[in-house]
């Protein structure tokens, strides 16, 4: 009888860690925005949500831009490591029409210490729990940070990217979306 509850008990430990694994590695991958028959794909919603000084910012605002739009937190491991690297490709994109906006998922005085210290360059608005819903409304079902997505200059979603995210991966989307311009 042990050895039967003992390899019942290892047979689903396996089963969970398999489970775990996968979801794991589905969330590191891009999901592509499916089209369907009326259009594109996804449209980015209309949102507002407050700057670091408090000050609405108005996704509509930005319609004539390509956005990079990243789903932070400070205690998100992955979240800092990548953040260097948007940042450095904010001054590179700049004059090619691309914004990255950060919303971050986190405590406002968190934050701006986070954003005064690494000297981030890019706008960073507080998003709390409206930034949950509006994460899931683009298709981050699990809550999972980082999120990020790119929007071409009609706000059609052309990427959705859970984890960490490449310079390769996005200068290489970034380079196709601001040719087709």
């Amino acid at each position: 009888m042990r050895t039967r509850q003992f390899l019942t008990l290892a047979l689903s430990g396996v089963l969970v860690g398999a489970l775990a694994g996968g979801l794991w590695k589905w969330q590191q991958r891009e999901h592509p925005v499916a089209a369907d028959h009326n259009g594109p794909g996804i449209q980015l919603p209309d949102f507002t949500l407050p700057g670091l000084d408090k000050s609405p910012w108005r996704s509509e605002e930005w319609r004539n831009k390509i956005l990079v739009i990243n789903f932070w937190a400070t205690w998100c491991t992955p979240c800092v490591r990548e953040m260097p690297l948007l940042n450095r490709l904010q001054m590179a994109y700049a004059d090619k029409d691309v914004m990255f906006v950060g919303i971050a998922v986190d405590d406002a005085e968190a934050v701006q210490t986070f954003v005064r210290e690494h000297k981030i360059s890019f706008p960073i608005l507080l998003g709390e729990t409206r930034a949950m819903a509006l994460m899931k409304l683009l298709g981050d079902r699990f809550n999972a940070l980082p999120f990020t997505i790119v929007a071409d200059h009609g706000g059609a979603i052309v990427m959705r990217r859970f984890g960490e995210i490449s310079e390769q991966e996005l200068t290489s989307l970034l380079d196709k979306v601001t040719l087709g311009h």
